[in-house]
This record gives C-alpha cells, sequence and structure tokens, in this order.
C-alpha cells in the first residue's frame, strides 16, 4: 500500500464539464479532501467552474502536472482523454481518480496500472455509487447468506440516448462510448462487487439506428452519425459460477425491466439503480413475499467523489481502495470481451480478475461540517 500523506489528499480536477459540478460540490464535505485546483483546456470554463464552487487556484491544462502542491488528479475528461491525463499525472508522481471507463483501450489500461504500481502510486476508477448505501446493503445481504449461494443474475440499462437532453452527446454514439461503454461500468460493476470476477462473456450487439439528431441547445437540429453498437446483450459466467444477463440499449422508447436482480438458492435479491446511492432494496426468500430491506449504510443521496474521499481514507488505514483501478480494468476487459463476442460469434475468455473489496464500514468517513445522510 502506498504511504500515506502527511496531510489532506490534495486534488486538482482535471476537465471542468457537466459531471465536474456534483464532485466539486461533494468533495469539501470530506474532512480528508482538499480541492485545491481546476485546470481545463477551455480557461473560461475552468474560471467559472472554480469561480462557481470557491476553488482557489485555476491552472492551465498543461501546468498542473508540475505543480508539486497537489497530490492526486481527479481525471473528468471526455473517456477518449483518459489515458493521457492519467499517464501524465502518474509520470509527474501523482494519485489518478479516472471517471469511468479506466480507459478505452485495454493495453493502454494496463500500461497505466503497472506503471502506478512500479512508482508505488494509486490509481482508481469511478464508479463509486458502488460504495454507497443501496450496494453495499445488497452486498452486507448477499455476504450474510440471505439468498443463499448466488447462481443468476440479471441487469438491465435501457433508453433512448442522451441527444433529447444531454448539450454535447456526439460522443456518445462514436467508439468507446454506446450503451455499454457509458452506463456498462455502473452495473457490471455493481455485479462484480456483489459477486466477483467474471470468468467469459458471450454476447450479440447492433446499432438500430444510422444517425441521432440532436434535441437539446446548443445543437438542436444536428445530425450525429453512429459509429458503434447501441444495443447490446451479454451473458456472462461467474467465476464463482453464477451465470449473469447484461442488456444496455440506447434503442428503447420504454421498458418496466428491473435494474439488476441477483438470485441465489435461498432466495432473490432486487438491487437498486446503481447509478445512484440509494435504495430500494427488496429480498425475497423462498416462498415468501417481497420485503423492503432498510438501508444498512451510509451514503444514499448523490455522494459522487465518495471513491476519493474512501482513497484518502485508505493511506490512513492502509487498506487497499475499494475502487482500485484492477476492478476497472476488469470491468473494461468484459465490456470489450462483449462487443468482441458479437463480432466474432463465439465466447470470449476473460483473462483478468481482482480480489474482490471488503464492504464499506456502516460509519460514515470524517466529514467536515457537512451532513451525511443515513439509512
Amino acid at each position: 500500500m502506498t504511504s500515506a500523506p502527511h496531510h489532506k489528499l490534495r486534488v486538482a480536477v482535471v476537465g471542468c464539464g457537466y459531471i465536474s459540478d456534483i464532485y466539486l460540490t461533494n468533495l469539501p464535505k470530506f474532512a480528508g479532501v482538499e480541492v485545491c485546483a481546476v485546470a481545463d483546456l477551455d480557461m473560461e470554463r475552468a474560471q467559472a467552474s472554480a469561480l462557481r464552487h470557491g476553488v482557489a487556484r485555476v491552472l492551465a491544462a498543461d501546468a498542473v502536472y508540475a505543480d508539486a502542491d497537489l497530490d492526486l488528479i481527479l481525471n473528468l475528461t471526455h473517456p477518449a482523454g483518459h489515458a493521457e491525463v492519467a499517464r501524465r499525472a502518474l509520470q509527474s508522481g501523482k494519485h489518478v481518480y479516472n471517471e469511468k471507463p479506466l480507459t478505452l483501450d485495454l493495453d493502454e489500461a494496463r500500461g497505466l496500472i503497472d506503471t502506478a504500481r512500479s512508482a508505488a502510486l494509486q490509481i482508481c476508477c469511478a464508479p463509486d455509487t458502488v460504495l454507497g448505501a443501496g450496494i453495499q446493503t445488497c452486498r452486507k445481504l448477499i455476504d450474510s447468506g440471505a439468498i443463499g449461494e448466488p447462481i443468476a443474475a440479471t441487469a438491465f440499462m435501457t433508453n433512448h440516448g442522451h441527444e433529447g437532453w444531454h448539450p454535447d452527446p456526439a460522443f456518445y454514439y462514436q467508439p468507446g462510448a454506446g450503451p455499454m461503454f457509458d452506463m456498462g461500468p455502473y452495473y457490471l460493476s455493481a455485479l462484480v462487487n456483489l459477486i466477483g470476477p467474471i470468468d467469459s462473456v458471450s454476447g450479440f450487439a447492433r446499432a438500430s439506428f444510422p444517425e441521432r439528431v440532436i434535441g437539446s441547445k446548443p445543437k438542436r437540429g444536428q445530425r450525429i452519425e453512429v459509429n458503434t453498437p447501441t444495443h447490446v446483450a451479454g451473458q456472462m459466467q461467474f467465476a464463482n459460477g453464477a451465470i449473469g444477463t447484461i442488456v444496455t440499449s440506447f434503442d428503447i422508447w420504454g421498458a418496466k425491466l428491473p435494474f439488476i436482480e441477483v438470485h441465489g438458492t435461498e432466495g432473490s435479491l432486487s438491487v437498486p439503480d446503481p447509478n445512484t446511492f440509494g435504495g430500494p432494496v427488496s429480498l425475497k426468500v423462498r416462498n415468501g413475499d417481497w420485503t423492503e430491506v432498510a438501508l444498512s449504510h451510509p451514503y444514499s443521496e448523490n455522494t459522487r467523489g465518495l471513491g476519493i474521499a474512501e482513497l484518502a481514507h485508505s493511506f490512513q488505514t492502509r487498506e487497499r481502495p475499494r475502487t482500485d483501478g484492477e476492478i476497472g480494468y476488469h470491468v473494461l476487459e468484459v465490456m470489450h470481451g462483449f462487443l468482441a463476442a458479437a463480432a466474432r460469434r463465439q465466447t470470449v475468455s476473460i483473462d483478468s480478475t481482482f480480489q474482490r473489496p471488503a464492504p464499506m464500514s456502516e460509519q460514515p468517513l470524517p466529514m467536515t461540517n457537512e451532513r451525511v445522510t443515513h439509512a
């Protein structure tokens, strides 16, 4: 485990786009984290973000790596930029927390993890929703044997894409995005945290609509050429023998499918939306009725940034951080595996594995003067 800093974990946010606001809102609430700077290729956007969130320094995108007063780069760039930003951060001696996916390319991802390990640095990866009250309550139930041995799981993420609301949705329809790479990390990270690593996958994929029309400002009416599958259906064989099914789609107008269900030898568990931190969680044991289970852990509201706070805490406890890059790599390989299986019409083995993270404590991390929402 990397040695602990003798101060708060000093963070610079690189990329001040849509997702940065929730991180910049939440991170100052954690006692172990200090947001010291923001950076973006668009200096005006960075300055506006700093002003909005009270961040003291605005840095040019290149200057952030040379700043000796920073410990970690929070990498919120577009997925295509994840690898370069993370590599430069690690080469400058800084820890990295990447938004999902870890990178677009598997070899790049493995190289980043190897670089971090050789330099005694940490590279972690979103989503940190798996650390929230909903998924952690489900983890506690499964670990306690509430549903017996897990034997099956289903996961469904279905909508009609982002062009109706997102201000700049084109990249969602290019390689490295689509519903699997955009939303798959939430569902797959939840599944592997609950059940364990995946051994092999198969799948089918298609792009149902060759182009999309933007319905949101400022680019309303512009057309997007679709260059990646927008409906992916996959099967998973977990290392413990459980069998899973996942569907991610930007092609569906409406559905009444569950988010995630895990089925065991003694019962079934309804898992909440893995893109959120809270519930509801429901349990059915054998012939009994479905019963809603009270959340056992803190962080039921939107707590993006929790992964960075947990990483900061791990430096003090010398434990492996629960969003360790090996999990992000495994999820990335699984997502590539679905598309490869669809293209080849064959089952694809997943070579990577990881040590299943320890469950979160039922006690919240140290905070500043902000209230934590308990279950």
